[in-house]
This record gives C-alpha cells, sequence and structure tokens, in this order.
C-alpha cells in the first residue's frame, strides 16, 4: 500500500490517522491476465489504483474493431471515468494484460472521504485535471502528428510496455492497422539501424 500513499503524497499531504482511513476505505485484489475487470454497459462503482501488473481500457466498434484508449502500470489509475462520474452504463471494458495487484476504491468510499478528508478532494480533482490534459494532448496528436511521430510519443511515454504489450493493441492505441504499424516498426528499425 505504499505506493497508492506516495502517489497521494506528490499533490497532498496525509497525517498517519488520515493514510490509515483512507486505506481502510480501500480492497486489495488480485486479478490474472486476460481477465476482464470491467465490461462495456456496466456502471463502473469502482477506480483502480495498479500496485503491479497492467491493464487497459478499450472499446469494440460495430465491425468488432478494439480501440484502446489508455493502458495502466504501476503507480497509475484507471476507470470509465465517464460511467464513473455519471453513474450511466459505460462504454469501455477494462482488461488486465499481465497478472496485476490493484488497490480498488468504490465512487461510495471515495464520497465518503472527501467529507472525512476534504484535502483528497483536491487530490482527485488534480487527477481529473492531468487526466483531461493528457486526453486532449492525445487527441491533439491524432489530428497533427504522423503515426511515427504517435508511436514515438508512445515509446516515451510508456517505455516499459513496448516488450510487454502486444503490438497489435499499441497499433489500436496509436490509431494505425497492425498491419500498417508492421511495416512503420520495420521502417523505423531500418533507418535507426542505417543511421549508427
Amino acid at each position: 500500500m505504499e505506493l497508492i500513499l506516495e502517489n497521494i503524497a506528490k499533490h497532498v499531504q496525509l497525517t498517519p490517522q488520515e493514510q490509515l482511513h483512507f486505506l481502510s476505505k480501500t480492497t486489495l485484489e488480485h486479478h490474472k491476465a486476460k481477465s476482464v475487470i470491467l465490461n462495456a454497459g456496466q456502471i463502473s462503482t469502482k477506480s483502480y489504483f495498479v500496485n503491479s501488473g497492467i491493464l487497459r481500457s478499450f472499446t469494440i466498434n460495430d465491425n468488432i474493431v478494439e480501440h484502446v484508449l489508455s493502458f495502466s502500470c504501476a503507480g497509475w489509475w484507471i476507470s470509465d471515468m465517464y460511467s464513473y462520474f455519471t453513474q450511466k452504463p459505460g462504454n469501455l471494458f477494462i482488461e488486465v494484460l499481465e497478472d496485476a495487484e490493484v488497490v480498488v476504491l468504490s465512487k461510495e468510499n471515495q464520497e465518503q472521504l472527501y467529507h472525512d478528508i476534504p484535502k483528497l478532494e483536491r487530490f482527485f480533482r488534480i487527477l481529473t485535471e492531468n487526466s483531461l490534459v493528457a486526453n486532449q494532448e492525445r487527441l491533439m496528436d491524432n489530428l497533427s502528428l504522423s503515426a511515427e511521430e504517435r508511436f514515438e510519443k508512445f515509446c516515451i511515454k510508456y517505455p516499459n510496455l513496448i516488450l510487454k504489450v502486444p503490438q497489435k493493441q499499441i497499433a489500436s492505441f496509436i490509431g494505425v492497422t497492425p498491419e500498417f504499424f508492421s511495416k512503420m516498426k520495420s521502417k523505423l528499425l531500418k533507418n535507426s539501424s542505417q543511421s549508427i
């Protein structure tokens, strides 16, 4: 539970008693790879903080094509934010890609924590703002950057995921087909080996 307390401490300082109270409102879960912890159409009542492992959120369109919205590894939060905040059925699946340990915070307990420890409302506001900024940046990247540039940014942001996540999911995240991604990656590798 140290990692989640470190995550909070980046933005707000909790007393030892507040830390214990916060932890008392969470649960620890272990999930095996390939398990789905949220299905599209469900109402998201939980947010997940990743202690270890890798999760992803994705949607599936009418043509049964997956579109990866986000990856989450140790030290990151993940949820279907639309569903979590509106308490309406969501559009996202959340899948475990690598065996994971997650800290689970229910919406009900989060609301209670806002009352009990008001500074946590500031913490979660900062998380929400950061998420909004990241989503806007990704949208702008998709509109203005080439696939190669989007892949380079992915490599910088998620360096530990390159070898752990299937290429088709990386392709989906940066908005290209797996075939295009494979050709692009081969071309980039060829160009980098020639420049050495």
